[in-house]
């Protein structure tokens, strides 16, 4: 077994390694950035190197730094966890030549699956079902053109070294055809430095299945069944589930069955995953499941395979690592439950799904029987704009899947992060959701009915009225008068909305802010001042910043007339811009934003008035 291992990662993957290597007896290695310096997985290794400032390029993208610091530290392996290095074919071969454990797939495995058009190639010659398309050299536009229209359309063109999405589009028609191939192949070479694609026919209710696949050094490959991820969002999953609804004994043996003849097909070392697309426009058939990726690494999703297999996947990867055989064969290998994921994003749905950047002032995860966090923050800590926004996985088990998905949603629901606006509200919504409450998800759902899922939610009378007692009753001491009149109702900030609640008793001075939370929600409540004109504080003239950010361009000043829809400010957080405009005709009364300013989630930056009140 492996004595020392350096995880070249970050996040709950990193602090997710560490627990099972620590339960192993293998000593533990953090690297960090200077974003992470107090992050958990540094807390918990036993001991962590700094290896760079915050962006990516210049710490965990770093190979030269990761192995200078496993050799600093006598580490004799490393994990890469997912994203960042973990499928870099020269990496791993860097590591394996420093005389280094690679805890991930041979090089020559992550080189053979790493671009689409040779991959796909590969499954057709070991007999691995693969979706029509074009995969040839030819990579004229006159070709491929030609090619679209044999396949028939509508199709997909895809970036051979894409993912994540990028380098992809759907055409529909002839016509459409150029003008998205010369977007895609401008995306793909801007992001992969690579801008060969293949065409594939577009699947018109696609269903996203794969397969957990695990080869050992002794020839050996097993599946551990599959897992559903078709709900998804821009072609990144949201809910993960296993095993995959409708998925019959028959059709299940297939499909793991080619699974493992495409990890055979490479020589297949460790944990990976066989992507399969389906037809999700009936009963899933093995002759309408086809082979679109396979996945050199452990998958963000591997939970719930652990919850339905019993197996730690993390161990399994060091033993194999280590030179071990696979714990178990594929006879002592079987379903137990139904286990589903959700991925808490720091995003607010309600306004476009902006990443919402600030530190953690709250955070509080829901449980339930059978359930799981997975996470790399705590309270206290911030949200970095430089890396991906995820602030834990949640995972449940059931014995049946409404147990699982109920038990989810009561995670979800009971999740309370804050001032960090988050998806858990979205995610309570879309397990509601008819089609996915019936197992009728396809990867275009969300775009179809994510607008309401998105809405942000009113908290309900008993919760609101709730939070305006303890309000009332905190500022009875300060604010009490002998024999003053029982009042029936005042007025409350929710947010940036200021409304009447009914109440009895309590003070008309302002006091501290409290927070209630509700179905994943969570919203701050004010005691609004006795002389505030509600109508005027009620109004939505109060420009606030929905993110944590930094003032760009501020395209107004003091006095100005604008009109509605007109340009205020302009935001920027994690590399993303947002615009800031006149919500009706006004005026600007007051201006609290200036360009190059660092902002807090909800701080006033432009006060818009109606004319007649500008006037006054």
């Amino acid at each position: 077994m492996i004595h020392s291992l350096l995880i070249a990662n970050r996040g709950e993957i990193a602090c997710r390694i560490i627990r099972t290597a620590q339960r192993l007896g293998i000593r533990t290695v953090a690297v960090y950035s200077d974003a992470d310096a107090e992050a958990p997985h540094v807390a918990m290794a036993d001991e962590a190197l700094r290896i760079g400032r915050a962006e990516a390029a210049e710490s965990y993208l770093a190979g030269d730094k990761i192995l200078a610091a496993a050799i600093q530290t006598g580490a004799e392996a490393i994990h890469p966890g997912y994203g960042f290095l973990s499928e870099n074919a020269d990496f791993a071969q860097r590591v394996i030549d420093a005389g280094l454990i690679w805890v991930g797939a041979p090089p020559a495995a992550i080189r053979a699956m790493g671009l689409k058009d040779a991959a796909k190639a590969l499954m057709e010659e070991a007999g691995v079902p693969v979706t029509p398309g074009y995969l040839g050299e030819d990579q004229s536009a006159a070709v491929l053109a030609r090619e679209a229209g044999r396949i028939g359309y509508p199709v997909l063109i895809k970036a051979v070294a894409g993912g994540g999405g990028k380098g992809m589009r759907r055409v529909d028609a002839a016509g459409d055809f150029a003008e998205a191939l010369a977007s895609c192949r401008r995306e793909a070479q801007g992001a992969f430095g690579n801008d060969r694609v293949l065409i594939e026919k577009y699947i018109a209710a696609p269903r996203h299945i794969e397969v957990q696949v695990f080869g050992d050094s002794h020839g050996e490959v097993v599946h551990l069944f599959e897992r559903d991820c078709s709900l998804q969002r821009r072609h990144q999953k949201v809910i993960e589930e296993a095993p995959a609804p409708g998925m019959d004994a028959a059709t299940r043996a297939a499909l793991c069955e080619a699974a493992v003849r495409a990890a055979r097909a490479v020589d297949y070392v460790g944990a990976g995953t066989v992507e399969f697309i389906a037809d999700g426009s009936g009963a899933l058939d093995a002759g309408a499941i086809w082979f679109m990726e396979m996945n050199t690494r452990l998958q963000v999703e591997h939970p719930v395979t652990e919850a339905i297999t019993g197996v730690d996947l993390v161990e399994w990867q060091l033993r194999v690592a280590s030179g071990e055989p696979l714990p178990r064969r594929q006879d002592q290998l079987a379903i137990d439950g139904w286990a589903m994921e959700a991925r808490l994003y720091a995003e607010d749905p309600a306004s476009g799904f902006l990443p919402s950047t600030g530190t953690l002032d709250l955070v509080e995860f829901g449980e339930a029987p059978g359930g799981r966090i997975d996470t790399g923050v705590r309270q206290g800590l911030a949200v970095s704009p430089h890396y991906d926004p995820m602030i834990a996985k949640v995972i449940a088990r059931g014995a049946s899947r409404d147990e699982a998905r109920e038990r989810l949603s009561a995670m979800l629901s009971d999740t309370a992060v804050w001032p960090v606006r988050t998806n858990a509200a979205f995610l309570v919504r879309a397990l509601h959701h008819p089609a996915f409450v019936q197992g009728r998800v396809d990867t275009g759902l969300i775009a179809r009915d994510g607008a309401v899922m998105a809405r942000r939610p009113q908290p309900t009378r008993e919760t609101l009225e709730a939070g305006a007692a303890s309000l009332v009753a905190a500022s009875a001491l300060t604010g009490f008068r002998l024999n003053a009149p029982a009042r029936t109702s005042a007025w409350f900030r929710l947010d940036g909305d200021v409304r009447e609640i009914g109440l009895s008793g309590g003070s008309e001075e302002p006091v501290d802010s409290v927070l209630i939370a509700e179905r994943g929600q969570v919203w701050n409540l004010t005691r609004w001042r006795k002389d505030a004109r509600p109508g005027a504080a009620a109004g939505s003239g109060a420009i606030r910043a929905p993110m944590p950010g930094k003032v760009i361009a501020v395209s107004v000043v003091a006095g100005e007339r604008v009109e509605r829809g007109q340009r205020l400010v302009t935001l920027e957080a994690m590399k993303m811009e947002h615009t800031l405009v006149a919500p009706f005709d006004g005026v600007v009364a007051d201006l609290g934003a200036a360009a190059g300013q660092q902002v807090a989630l909800e701080a006033l930056l432009v006060t818009i008035v109606a004319h007649e009140d500008a006037a006054a």
